[in-house]
C-alpha cells in the first residue's frame, strides 16, 4: 500500500437549542460556524490536501465539512455508514476509500472518531473534541497502531 493519509474531523459544536429536532437535525451553533472556517484555514495552512472528504449527512457534519470543502478542495461526499458508526465499522470505512484515494478526510462523531484514532494510530486521544483534527500517516496497512499521528489540532489550542 503506497503512503496514505487520513484526516479525522469531528463537527464543530453543535446546537442544542431547539428540542423539537432530532440529533440527525441539529445545526451548528455559533461557535460551530466560527470554529469550523478557523479550522479549515489552519488546515491549509498545514498542507493537508485531501482528495476526498467524506462526511457524515448528519446537518452538523454536513455543514463542516462543507467548509473544510470550500478551503480545502478535494472531492465531497456524504455517507450514512458514518452516523453513529463504531471504530470498526469507519476502519473497514477507511480501507474501502484508500481503494480510491491515498488522502482522506473523514467528518463525523464520536465516541467512533475517538476510538478511531486510537486503534489506527501511535498516540491516542483523550477526546476528539468538536472542531477537532486528527492526521494519520499509514504506510503499510490500515491496522492497529500502524499509523503515525502528524498532528493533532482543536480550537482551543488558539484561543
Amino acid at each position: 500500500m503506497p503512503k496514505k493519509t487520513l484526516y479525522i474531523a469531528r463537527h464543530a459544536k453543535s446546537d442544542w437549542g431547539d428540542n423539537t429536532l432530532s440529533d440527525f437535525e441539529r445545526p451548528l451553533n455559533p461557535r460551530g460556524e466560527r470554529d469550523a472556517p478557523f479550522m479549515a484555514k489552519l488546515l491549509k495552512e498545514k498542507g493537508a490536501k485531501p482528495e476526498l472528504i467524506l462526511s457524515s449527512p448528519a446537518k452538523r457534519a454536513k455543514t463542516t465539512a462543507k467548509h473544510y470543502h470550500e478551503t480545502l478542495g478535494g472531492e465531497l461526499r456524504f455517507d450514512e455508514r458514518i452516523y453513529e458508526a463504531s471504530h470498526i465499522s469507519l476502519q473497514y470505512l477507511v480501507e474501502e476509500m484508500f481503494q480510491e484515494v491515498d488522502s482522506l478526510m473523514i467528518v463525523g462523531h464520536n465516541p467512533g472518531l475517538t476510538a478511531l484514532n486510537d486503534l489506527l494510530s501511535n498516540k491516542s486521544i483523550y477526546n476528539l473534541a468538536t472542531a477537532a483534527v486528527v492526521a494519520i500517516e499509514l504506510e503499510d496497512s490500515v491496522a492497529p497502531h500502524k499509523g503515525k499521528q502528524k498532528f493533532f489540532e482543536y480550537p482551543k489550542k488558539y484561543k
